[in-house]
């Protein structure tokens, strides 16, 4: 089984690197344009099924996608970005300057720490393989993962064997492309990483 891994085309997270999380954002006009050239360059590959969460930013993009395969996307609240409850929205610095003692546990603890009402690296990466290994179980065919930069960054992390701790050393563009092979041997599931963060279709 190929499983081709997308992040959504771009949004607006204004000026100041900020927490945005499950804050839904809607696409830009660029992100609307990336979109449209990924859907392109995935147009020969053959789909047994679109899944993606069901913030507006990755919706519409599996939607502009889902317009080449004649295949309706499926979203599911699983698939959503992780939860960062009170941060949501505000800016690193904001946190950083308000909350000096909580950003430095979160720094020292990525995997572990749960901002108020949100969610650790932990839990989310729990919630994201749980849905992703039912989806992929159920299937029979290639499938597209409409993803967020977090949910995917967790699915190679994971799958990769890499600490949680160390999961914003994977790059993910807006729109890019990542591909995974899934094999079965000896009856053992095993995946194999073809592709991370492909942009070529977005350089034309």
């Amino acid at each position: 089984m190929m499983i081709y891994l997308v992040r959504h085309g771009e949004i607006d997270t204004g000026k100041s690197k900020r927490y945005i999380g499950q804050v839904d954002l809607p696409l830009t006009s660029t992100g609307i344009e990336q979109t449209m050239k990924l859907r392109d360059r995935l147009a020969g590959v053959k789909l047994a099924g679109i899944y993606c969460s069901d913030l507006n930013r990755s919706f519409i993009t599996a939607k502009i996608i889902a317009l080449a395969h004649q295949i309706s996307p499926v979203a599911s609240v699983d698939l959503r970005e992780i939860s960062l409850g009170e941060w949501e929205g505000r800016s690193f610095e904001e946190i950083r300057r308000n909350f000096p003692v909580e950003f430095a546990r979160r720094g020292a603890n990525l995997a572990g720490y749960v901002p108020t009402g949100g969610e650790s690296f932990a839990d989310f990466s729990d919630r994201i393989m749980a849905a992703f290994n039912r989806l992929v179980a159920g299937t029979d065919g290639d499938l597209l993962f409409v993803g967020h930069a977090g949910v995917n960054r967790a699915i190679i992390s994971h799958l990769l064997g890499m600490p949680l701790n160390n999961i914003f050393q994977i790059c993910q563009d807006y729109a890019c492309l990542n591909i995974l092979c899934r094999d079965l041997c000896r009856d053992k599931e095993r995946y194999r990483l073809k592709l991370l963060n492909s942009t070529e279709h977005l350089e034309f």
